[in-house]
């Protein structure tokens, strides 16, 4: 038992510091511009019973989830098939090898302009973030299935279904999941970004009000929902991933 406490206090030795550090940092400052832990903490419950905390965030999760999920999906619909049928992927993969490395906050004053300051602007941005990433990470988990597996499943009879199923997707699943793992965090990066800039509602939108009023401990709170946000959503692809993945791996 004693072990296993030391054991945890170690693993979480970084994290004890950080928080220790900031809070004794806090309360030597005594400004509300360096706001310590506590207070942080505090802030965050009533934020929480007011339901401030509640409101932003519902707006925020629905955009990201719906954003991600057919940006996610739609990547790798179009990632499988570029990974193929040899002709899609001559079409698509320049086209997409020269949009990757755009930021996606890049797209920002273009879609302002072409979808205006409203509900779907994020949600854009949002399966922007998701689609290239996602779309690339499965074309190249196809591409590095050795030929030999395919080609023996098709001298033994295998139909094209059974090949994608039970072949190409499994043995591309890691690669998969990886990008959609990469993208759980940046979505909530894109649509915090987006809605401090654009949308009156939303963690982002919660962020620059504080912002305004100098409530440097209503910005923290959000920073630390951000990053448990993403944290959770990760965590939740990696299940995902190993209930999908687990029994054959």
């Amino acid at each position: 038992m004693k072990d296993s406490i030391l054991n945890i206090l170690i693993k979480n030795s970084p994290i004890i510091l950080f928080l220790t550090t900031w809070e004794v940092a806090g309360k030597v400052a005594n400004t509300p511009l360096l706001p310590s832990f506590s207070q942080v903490i505090v802030e965050f419950f009533n934020l929480l019973q007011s339901g401030v905390i509640v409101e932003n965030l519902s707006h925020s999760f629905l955009r990201v989830v719906i954003g991600y999920l057919i940006g996610g999906l739609l990547g790798i619909v179009v990632g499988i098939f570029m990974g193929i049928n040899r002709t899609i992927e001559l079409s698509l993969r320049p086209l997409i090898s020269m949009l990757l490395p755009i930021p996606t906050l890049g797209w920002l004053p273009l879609m302002m302009l072409w979808i205006g300051i409203n509900e779907a602007l994020p949600i854009v941005l949002i399966f922007i973030c998701a689609f290239f990433p996602v779309a690339y990470a499965t074309l190249l988990g196809i591409k590095e299935i050795p030929q030999d597996y395919i080609n023996s499943a098709k001298a033994l009879g295998a139909s094209n279904s059974y090949i994608l199923f039970r072949i190409i997707l499994p043995l591309a699943s890691p690669s998969i999941f990886t990008g959609l793992r990469l993208e759980s965090g940046m979505v909530w990066k894109t649509v915090l970004a987006a809605e401090m800039f654009a949308i009156p509602t939303g963690i982002g939108a919660m962020m620059i009000n504080a912002e305004s009023l100098i409530r440097v401990d209503v910005i923290m709170v959000a920073l630390i929902i951000l990053a448990l946000m993403s944290f959770g959503f990760e965590k939740t692809i990696y299940a995902l991933e190993k209930a999908a993945t687990g029994k054959w791996r």
